[in-house]
Formats: C-alpha cells, structure tokens, sequence
C-alpha cells in the first residue's frame, strides 16, 4: 500500500451517510460499548456447489461456538440459500442471507436483496463491479467487497478498494485470509472511515467462525444488520470463542 492512506487518521468521509465514525485508532472507536452479538457474516455451504458442507452442520457448529447468528452468502446467487434458511427454523440460530458476486474487480458481499433479480447481465462472472453496485444500491442493498487484499487472480480490488464509490463497508476479517491481507483491509477500511465486518468465509465445518463481526445494537432480521452497518454499529474481529477442534 502506498502512502495514499497508510498511517492516515481521517475523520471523515464521503463514503459513509454516517460522516465521522472512526476515533483514533482501530478497534478503540469501540471501547467501554457493550458487546451485543456476534455473528458471522460470510458463510457457504454446499449450495455454492464448491464444497460439501452441510448447512445443519455449519449452524451446529455455530451454535457450538456461542454464535449469535450467521449470514449465508453463497456464490452467485441469493435463492440458492433458501433451503439453508428452512433448515435454520429447527435449528434456534439467527439465520440471515446475503450472496456474494463475482466482478471483474473482485467479490462482493451484497446484503438486502431478496431474489436474484439483482443480476440483469445474464452470467454469473465478470460482472461489472461500479453497476453492481448502483443495481443494488437502487434494491436497497447494502455493498462490501470481501477480501478485498487477497491475491486471487487478475480480479482482486488491493489498492482499487480506495477508489471505489458506493460501498457501506469492507470485510476487514476474512477467515480464509492471511492475518496480512486483514491487515491491510482493516487500515484501508480506517482511511474510507468505513465500518469493518468479519466473516470465516467458511467452506468446511473446521473454518466456521474464525472471523465474525460484533454488533452494538440487536440484529434479528436483515433490515436490522443492515441498519447496523449503515450506522457504524459493527465492527469485524477474529472471534475470541473460535476453535478448529468440533
């Protein structure tokens, strides 16, 4: 990164309806509130159809955790979801949908929307990232781009992340990241005075929360995460009740 933001301390931003919601430093803008809920805010399971995870599992082991919910984001697609959130009713476990798409300049996490009319270019890859963005910003979705520093090809935002217009956070925890790339994106997320979400961005029962985002203020539905995050009422960590063993 370069010295565009590095060391930085903002105060405040255009990319935010909420103006100033950093303090000093990351995560001290968050000392003496108390900690409402955690919840892990990128899951898969086998309906992204790259993994055999079993939805009832991952909610388990969530459970086990002492999780106080999680967002599903399966690739591509929203619908996909849905039999997840049928499992969940039985389950006594918080269970919200998002999806993640793929762009030509990286992944993103999109909140909010309620089917897959969102996607109006006919393919799943590729799609263009700045007319996602105003499709669901028009749905009333909120947009955060996931892992937005690791290297994954010749679609992978880095240092672009500053540049782009329209979101409402960054993941600053990826559970599948190097604790290098989070770095990054929590001080990129620090200098576009954004809030931070963390999210294991599981594939495998092993990998659930490892990352997750704490909320300030209850969350029980999607209009409820969503107004925590355009609030600032989040924030993204490495979950402290993680463990690999089941």
């Amino acid at each position: 990164m370069t010295s565009r933001w590095r060391g930085s301390s903002p105060t405040t931003s255009s990319n935010h309806p909420s103006g100033s919601i950093w303090s000093s430093s990351y995560p001290d803008r968050c000392a003496g509130v108390w900690r409402l809920m955690w919840i892990d805010t990128h899951c898969h399971t086998k309906y992204s159809y790259d993994n055999w995870l079993e939805p009832v599992a991952l909610i388990r082991r969530a459970k086990a955790l002492g999780l106080d919910g999680i967002v599903i984001t399966e690739h591509y697609s929203y619908e996909a979801s849905a039999p997840v959130e049928a499992i969940a009713q039985g389950e006594g476990l918080l269970l919200l949908r998002g999806v993640e798409i793929a762009t030509d300049r990286g992944h993103l996490l999109a909140y909010g929307v309620e089917d897959d009319a969102w996607n109006i270019w006919g393919r799943d890859h590729w799609l263009p990232m700045e007319e996602v963005i105003e499709r669901l910003q028009k749905l009333g979705a909120i947009c955060v781009p996931a892992h937005p520093f690791r290297e994954v090809g010749v679609c992978c935002l880095l240092e672009r992340l500053l540049d782009v217009v329209g979101l409402d956070a960054v993941e600053t925890h990826n559970g599948n990241n190097q604790d290098t790339d989070n770095d990054l994106a929590i001080h990129a997320a620090k200098h576009m005075v954004l809030p931070g979400l963390g999210g294991s961005d599981c594939h495998k029962v092993p990998a659930v929360g490892r990352c997750a985002t704490e909320f300030f203020q209850p969350v029980s539905n999607m209009a409820d995460f969503i107004g925590a995050v355009r609030a600032g009422n989040c924030l993204g960590g490495y979950y402290p009740g993680y463990s690999m063993e089941p």
